[in-house]
């Protein structure tokens, strides 16, 4: 009996209707999840991974979304449930932990009431047995601080913390089967490490299958027993995590894996999908040590660009009527950096990073201490200094969506800042560049009349990175700018920021909590830690032989794959 599925989805075919146009997002998808198992869905953004799981689950649009095919849970045929009989295994026998916890929490709810309402769902448990039993949840998934977390709202609580409580609600009716779509995405190497450990330890306990759906194929290789890998909605192919890593057999599969960063090796541009495909014998451009070497005698002979000097910056919450709590974010951190390098900040979320970059861009007042742009002390400069010197010092964010403006298209979105700064005579000329940069980061000049909406992750990025040097910076703070992207994507974007580098000139500061991809970008490398430089040195020198604790921690926290 054991070896009947819990699970079985055969030929799920899913398309999706608008303005009398059908686009087929997924074609005859098929697997099998049986008790205890935990099977990994591999693609890149967009190769309806997500679809999949929605479908599964009854949650795709009923009016746009026509769904064929097969999905049987324990027998029954899911497709054929009415939205009650749904909403009675929905949370129950199958639970879902989506994506992003910030938008999946009610944010005017305290956690501890968004968990308890499932269990008045499902349970007959009184008001005191639903709160006992949710505490001893947060125990189990190892929240640190259960009745902090049960009273907090999730605007209080960190990322890791938030998708804490999202498995908490997962697994509150102990589920026979626990979708886990991307859970962690957007979370620190050491968080996601705690996450994916909790999930097999939980999967053990409940006896679970777990449908772990990633674009990361290391991540998926230390969770699944199986694999199924996916691409533009179609099965590339199924195995164990071990045939699919050591022996694939179809090319996409082995274009997935070579384009993992290696951690190890510094190439010249790092390795994409299109790459293999096109041409896999082609050789790979190595920076040698002794290349390092002699970049770095030329770079560090100049004069530093930024110098950053015992800067500190704290912040004040309320306590109670009266009472303030002192937080200092930046605590006395001092750096050089000089024009033409790379210097890379890493460290955990909430360790300082973005409010460190914020200081320099004048966006947070540092408290003390000095920041000297070309000599110029930053902090004494006046409100329109410091807008001119906007031009000098630039930032590429995080989310590039939440950064376009929805209803300006991306020409206008890039000519904007190039206005506000009067660079050229006339809106015709900033057209003529406006094109030049999106030819220059791979989009088409067509795209110059279409919407942020219109546009993948990778795309509005490239968007992001187009609107950020038609200033002609000298300094760009790249704040977690690829942490959302999918391992090829980001090494798109990756080389793209080399490419520009090498061709304008620019300076970055690099902050991300990926030691991989900080390792691969910087020449100096600095650890960040509770607001303080825990070690600084060259990126390689510094992975290689890691003399903290805590950079040891980072470290052993990447995934390395089978």
């Amino acid at each position: 009996m054991d070896n009947e599925p819990l699970l079985s989805v055969k030929n799920l075919n899913v398309s999706f209707s608008s303005e009398k146009k059908e686009i087929q997002v997924l074609y005859d998808i098929s697997f099998d999840i049986k008790p205890d198992e935990i099977l990994g869905v591999v693609g890149e953004s967009g190769s309806g991974k997500s679809v999949t799981s929605l479908a599964v689950m009854g949650l795709l649009p009923q009016k746009t979304a026509k769904v064929s095919g097969e999905v049987f849970y324990n027998n029954n045929s899911l497709l054929d449930f009415d939205d009650k009989k749904l909403r009675s295994i929905r949370g129950n026998e199958i639970a879902m932990i989506f994506q992003e916890p910030m938008s999946s929490l009610n944010p005017s709810m305290k956690c501890g009431k968004q968990v308890i309402e499932i269990l008045k769902q499902h349970t007959k448990l009184s008001k005191s047995e639903a709160k006992e039993e949710v505490l001893s949840l947060f125990e189990k998934v190892k929240l640190p601080d259960g009745v902090r977390a049960y009273n907090a709202y999730p605007h209080e609580l960190s990322g890791g913390q938030k998708q804490r409580i999202m498995i908490a609600m997962a697994i509150a009716c102990k589920p026979k089967l626990l979708i886990a779509d991307e859970p962690t995405t957007a979370l620190d190497v050491t968080v996601q490490k705690e996450i994916i450990s909790l999930l097999k330890d939980l999967q053990k306990e409940y006896k679970m299958s777990i449908l772990f759906i990633s674009h990361d194929l290391s991540l998926v290789s230390e969770i699944a027993d199986n694999v199924l890998v996916v691409y533009k909605g179609k099965m590339v192919e199924q195995n164990t995590t071990s045939e699919i890593f050591n022996n694939p057999q179809k090319e996409y599969t082995k274009a997935l894996i070579y384009a993992r960063p290696s951690l190890d090796i510094r190439y010249k541009r790092l390795p994409t999908i299109e790459d293999y495909l096109k041409d896999q014998k082609k050789e790979r451009q190595l920076i040698t040590k002794a290349n390092r070497e002699d970049h770095h005698k030329e770079l560090y002979a100049t004069t530093p660009l930024l110098e950053v000097k015992n800067v500190e910056k704290t912040f004040f919450s309320k306590v109670g009527w009266f009472g303030k709590k002192e937080f200092k974010a930046v605590d006395g951190v001092s750096f050089t950096l000089y024009e033409g390098e790379t210097l890379g900040l890493v460290g955990e979320s909430g360790c300082g990073k973005s409010t460190l970059g914020n200081t320099i861009l004048q966006l947070d007042k540092a408290d003390q201490g000095e920041i000297l742009y070309k000599g110029q002390d930053l902090t004494e400069l006046s409100s329109s200094s410091i807008r001119v010197l906007r031009k000098d010092i630039q930032l590429i964010f995080q989310d590039p969506f939440a950064s376009l403006n929805p209803r300006m298209t991306i020409g206008k979105a890039i000519m904007e800042p190039m206005k506000a700064h009067k660079l050229y005579a006339n809106d015709a000329e900033r057209k003529e560049k406006t094109i030049s940069l999106l030819k220059r980061v791979g989009l088409d000049p067509s795209y110059f009349n279409r919407y942020p909406h219109e546009f993948s992750g990778g795309q509005r990025q490239r968007i992001g990175i187009a609107r950020t040097i038609a200033l002609q910076p000298k300094l760009i703070i790249c704040d977690e700018s690829v942490s959302a992207l999918d391992i090829s994507v980001q090494a798109q974007v990756l080389n793209l920021l080399n490419e520009l580098k090498e061709k304008f000139g620019f300076t970055y500061l690099f902050i991300s909590h990926d030691l991989a991809v900080v390792k691969y970008m910087s020449d100096q490398l600095l650890v960040m830690n509770q607001g303080k430089i825990e070690e600084q040195g060259d990126a390689d020198t510094i992975y290689a032989n890691p003399k903290k604790e805590y950079t040891k921690k980072l470290i052993n926290a990447i995934p390395k794959g089978i």
